[in-house]
């Protein structure tokens, strides 16, 4: 059995993640490079000043995609390295090296699919006050313009924002990623919206400015319940812990989708913050709700969900013994099937799975290859249940796997591994994972060699 015919087989990477050159050819300081550059904020005291120095070594990776047969590559752009103030002028160089990379994309047969901003906000702008400021809504206009102006004669798939619940959940409550501290519930709602507004301007002059029409998405988190079995009950409860909101926090689905798919807040999200809930001003909500052509969802694990007494959603923790990835996420493929199926149900939008992956122990062996069948089993898996959901109705467009290489994992530096292409974080030398391998084949088949046995050594194609 195998995907639709259009669909499309990719995989993503981010811009501070890979890039490296963090101050070359003109670039601006990002907010990622300033806390990473502060004692103890990453793992022993990892940066992303080279990483996978992607910003060197983009021809060598692109040769790399076309080994494995990616039919697109989503990744990001630097809004510092594009205006390295965040405002005003534009850097040509930095935005050159964009040019250059969708060129190579393209000339290798590669769709490029761009992400606007992937938490790499110029510092500049974080010290005028980033997301808390409402002017950020214009300067990310400003910013989506110009790097439209120059890359949509090519460039037709666009991703406005990617997780705005981590960036502001983690960032602007927790203060895992800021300096600034702990935000109350109002403070962390305005930056909320304001984000939300940024996204929804960009949407307009995306398709006010677009050289070629464009399809127009966002790559939110997908926060996916799974039901504890098949009873109606149990699937009701899951349904609705994937689109209430419980608590007071960033960590569910609709305080983000509705106001973008419906131009409305939540009800229940109103309920729960009562007088902390923002207060749109006129046209706000008209702008936030311009219309996306996909809805992106980032996929990794999921909460089993049983329904308690009355009905309602009742957190069942994991037995012990499941299976977990290196970081301790726990693996459930059935995230693929009812985070999508109540997402969809819900939107009514199309949608594509901007991330999925795996962190694994991954290392070269004596005889040279990377040797990661957890990854394979892993990716399997999931895209079976992804298969089930496009069966039972979900209009899925797309599906990107997480990562393309090893990089830079944010404040886990560089202890994690989640590419299926394996960096030498000493020397930068790639070298393409049996998942790469295993990914080709899915390609190829368009989905149907998932029905096979895990193929041996020597099926994979070398």
């Amino acid at each position: 059995m195998t995907f639709p015919t259009n669909f499309t087989w990719g995989a993503a990477t981010s811009a501070y993640q890979i890039e490296g050159g963090w101050n070359a050819d003109g670039k601006g300081e990002s907010t990622w490079d300033h806390f990473s550059h502060w004692g103890g904020n990453v793992y022993k005291h990892h940066t992303g000043d080279v990483a996978t120095d992607h910003y060197h070594r983009y021809a060598e990776d692109v040769q790399l995609m076309q080994q494995i047969g990616l039919q697109a590559y989503r990744f990001s752009i630097a809004w510092a390295r594009v205006m390295p103030e965040g405002t005003g002028a534009v850097n040509a160089a930095g935005l050159g090296f964009y040019d250059r990379l969708v060129d190579a994309l393209l000339a290798a047969g590669i769709q490029p699919w761009v992400t606007l901003f992937h938490w790499d906000m110029p510092y500049a702008i974080y010290l005028r006050g980033g997301w808390r400021n409402r002017e950020i809504a214009k300067w990310f206009a400003d910013y989506t313009a110009a790097v439209v102006d120059r890359l949509s004669d090519r460039v037709t798939h666009w991703m406005t924002i990617n997780e705005p619940h981590i960036f502001l959940g983690p960032g602007e409550h927790e203060a895992v990623q800021t300096e600034h501290g702990r935000k109350s519930h109002a403070e962390r709602l305005i930056v909320a919206h304001n984000t939300l507004l940024a996204h929804g301007h960009a949407v307009r002059i995306i398709r006010a400015r677009a050289k070629r029409p464009p399809t127009v998405g966002w790559a939110p988190i997908g926060r996916c319940k799974v039901p504890a079995s098949n009873s109606p009950a149990d699937i009701a409860a899951a349904r609705a812990a994937t689109i209430g909101i419980h608590h007071k926090d960033f960590w569910n689905n609709a305080w983000f989708a509705d106001p973008i798919v419906f131009g409305r807040y939540p009800e229940d999200g109103l309920r729960l913050y009562g007088a902390d809930a923002p207060k749109p001003q006129p046209g706000d909500m008209e702008v936030i709700s311009s219309p996306i052509d996909f809805y992106g969802i980032n996929v990794y694990d999921a909460e089993i969900i049983k329904a308690g007494h009355s009905g309602e959603p009742v957190k069942v923790d994991f037995p012990p013994g499941h299976p977990q990835n290196a970081l301790r996420w726990y693996i459930i493929p059935e995230a693929l099937y009812w985070g999508p199926k109540f997402l969809y149900e819900r939107y009514k939008v199309p949608m594509a799975v901007t991330e999925n992956g795996l962190s694994n122990l991954d290392w070269v062996d004596l005889d040279g290859r990377v040797r990661d069948p957890q990854r394979i089993d892993y990716t399997r898996r999931y895209l079976l249940q992804l298969r089930r959901a496009i069966a039972d109705g979900v209009d899925m467009r797309a599906y990107f796997h997480w990562s393309l290489l090893d990089n830079f994992e944010w404040q886990n530096g560089y202890k994690e591994r989640f590419g299926m292409i394996h960096v030498d974080y000493a020397t930068l030398k790639r070298t393409l994972k049996d998942s790469a391998y295993w990914y080709r084949r899915v390609i190829e088949t368009n989905g149907a060699s998932l029905d096979a046995v895990m193929e041996s050594a020597a099926g994979r194609g070398r």
